[in-house]
């Protein structure tokens, strides 16, 4: 057989070995900030909360304590806990305040430490510790004063993740955004000022108004590997047919081949650094009927071959890092032989092969192929695949076409 190196996942912990600090204000949104602990605690942080008066008004301590693990601090103590946590040296990563209220933003903007979370705030900022606040609160205190004030805070090199606009209120953002943005805070920007340009999952061609060709592929393994780019610090376009809503990346929309290959080419001509070629892109389209074609009868489809996407960006961006992605119902040596084909034909710095079994699923089974590493085999979550394929691409020699 010829795979070399195996490397077998199940989960991954992106933020081990982290503590965040979690500092909760009186907005009605507090209640989600159980929820928000778990997904952290998830990635392998340890969760410290803080809390308002106004916090403790809506969710109870001890709901927070059991949470995070951790006795909540509520109140001002001789122990100087801003200091134990956010100070220069202090055991916390990064001070998280979510939610966040308009009060609590301009006491921050303005430097008025005179609740528990505004002086961790003014500790932490003042210290250089990495600061992300949720805002959330009614629409019409969402005004332009409040605005300004989180510029301020964006000066200072805060990190503001929402609000989500809707139904007249500016919600938090949700957990798994929040979420990202504070793996993004702490990856150590591996991608940081690299432009990563993705494609994901199925592309359709229309037979008529009604029904279309597509494959199984979900885009998941797109979505995924977006995300980690994000995590890792790239400024990220997500080119596909789905939409994460996630306001960290760039979404472009597309339904058939010839919009996908003709979306990507046309970003490319703003400057990028690495491609994901992840998508299912139909191989074959057709003229679509005008109308409706009546069902009853046997129907014979002139297909013809699509453009390939990997050949029109070889031959206008011969420079970018290109990882394709080649996927087969056969396996063992003769999906790596193809993917290693496939290589070769469209000049690919790497290829991921995998098979059918991992369409549509949330994991999945791969093997990534270079020229300077060999073969690793990854198997498990597709957010697990998307990290190591990133690992991969970091490991690639910088050179010239």
């Amino acid at each position: 057989m010829l795979f070399a190196d195996e490397v077998v996942c199940v989960s991954t912990e992106t933020l081990a070995k982290k503590t965040v600090v979690l500092g909760i204000t009186g907005s009605i949104a507090a209640v989600r900030t159980i929820e928000l602990a778990h997904e952290l605690i998830r990635r392998g942080a340890t969760v410290q909360g803080v809390m308002t008066e106004g916090a403790q008004r809506i969710i109870h301590p001890d709901a927070v304590e059991c949470a995070t693990g951790n006795p909540v601090i509520t109140r001002w103590t001789g122990r100087v806990p801003w200091v134990e946590y956010c100070a220069d040296g202090g055991s916390g990563d990064l001070l998280l305040i979510a939610p966040c209220t308009a009060a609590t933003i301009g006491k921050i903007a303005h430097g008025i430490p005179d609740t528990l979370v505004s002086i961790f705030a003014a500790t932490a900022i003042g210290s250089g510790m990495p600061v992300v606040i949720a805002p959330a609160m009614c629409m019409d205190m969402y005004s332009s004063i409040v605005r300004a004030n989180i510029e301020i805070l964006l000066e200072n090199g805060v990190t503001i993740v929402g609000p989500v606009i809707e139904e007249g209120k500016a919600k938090i953002a949700g957990s798994d955004d929040i979420v990202r943005w504070v793996e993004r805070t702490l990856s150590g920007s591996a991608l940081d000022g690299r432009r990563v340009i993705i494609t994901g999952g199925a592309t359709a061609e229309p037979i008529d108004p009604v029904r279309m060709i597509t494959s199984r592929a979900s885009g998941k393994m797109g979505t995924e590997l977006a995300f980690e780019a994000f995590r890792r610090g790239a400024d990220v376009t997500l080119v596909h047919r789905g939409h994460t809503g996630f306001t960290g990346i760039q979404e472009i929309y597309v339904e058939t081949a010839e919009d996908m290959i003709d979306a990507v080419i046309n970003e490319l001509e703003k400057g990028y650094d690495i491609l994901l070629s992840a998508a299912a892109i139909s191989d074959y389209t057709l003229d679509p009927s005008r109308d409706k074609i009546e069902s009853g009868a046997q129907l014979t489809l002139n297909l013809r071959p699509t453009e390939k996407l990997l050949e029109a960006v070889r031959s206008t961006y011969p420079e970018i890092t290109v990882v394709g992605f080649k996927l087969e119902t056969a396996s063992g040596d003769t999906l790596i032989k193809r993917a290693k084909e496939a290589m070769t034909r469209y000049g690919l710095d790497m290829v991921v092969a995998n098979t059918v079994k991992s369409m549509g699923r949330e994991d999945g089974e791969v093997w990534i192929i270079d020229n300077d590493h060999g073969i690793d085999h990854v198997s498990g979550a597709k957010s697990v695949i998307a990290s190591e394929i990133f690992d991969r691409i970091s490991g690639l020699p910088e050179q010239e076409r």
